[in-house]
């Protein structure tokens, strides 16, 4: 879809995917190496009673299961930005992921008539249908 062809309110939900405890602390073992994310004894011990994935790893499998959804991938000229991250529930081992994703505002350019600017919420959801995490990005993408 291009920009042209998004209106407030338009929705569409990515596939799923589940994360591995290796997969998890692989991650975070690179990118975010606090103890609650790579070791499990101080995991269990934390105020989260157990390992959890990072924050970072349920947005980038976020991002990965938008572009699956191939929703807006042939017009995308990037992104400036995201706004208002959440983290609003732990994920853990061998929990499933999915997202739904809603337009909240579309804003045609004013200086450059190619393209315009779509902003979706993203809501980052579990097997249990319940809010892992949500953000908005800003998606640049073309006109038809």
């Amino acid at each position: 879809m291009y920009f042209d062809d998004f209106e407030v309110g338009y929705r569409f939900e990515t596939g799923s995917k589940s994360l591995s405890e290796d997969e998890i602390i692989a991650f975070a073992r690179t990118y975010d190496p606090q103890p609650f994310h790579v070791d499990r004894d101080a995991a269990a011990a934390s105020i989260y009673g157990g390992l959890i994935a990072s924050g970072f790893h349920t947005l980038t499998i976020a991002f990965e299961l938008i572009l699956g959804a191939d929703v807006w991938n042939e017009a995308s000229m990037g992104s400036p930005g995201l706004d208002e991250i959440r983290w609003k529930k732990p994920v853990r081992p061998g929990d499933t992921l999915r997202v739904t994703g809603e337009v909240t505002e579309v804003q045609p350019s004013q200086s450059r008539p190619d393209r315009g600017r779509v902003i979706f919420r993203y809501d980052i959801l579990n097997q249990h249908d319940e809010l892992v995490a949500y953000y908005y990005a800003i998606q640049l993408l073309k006109r038809r």
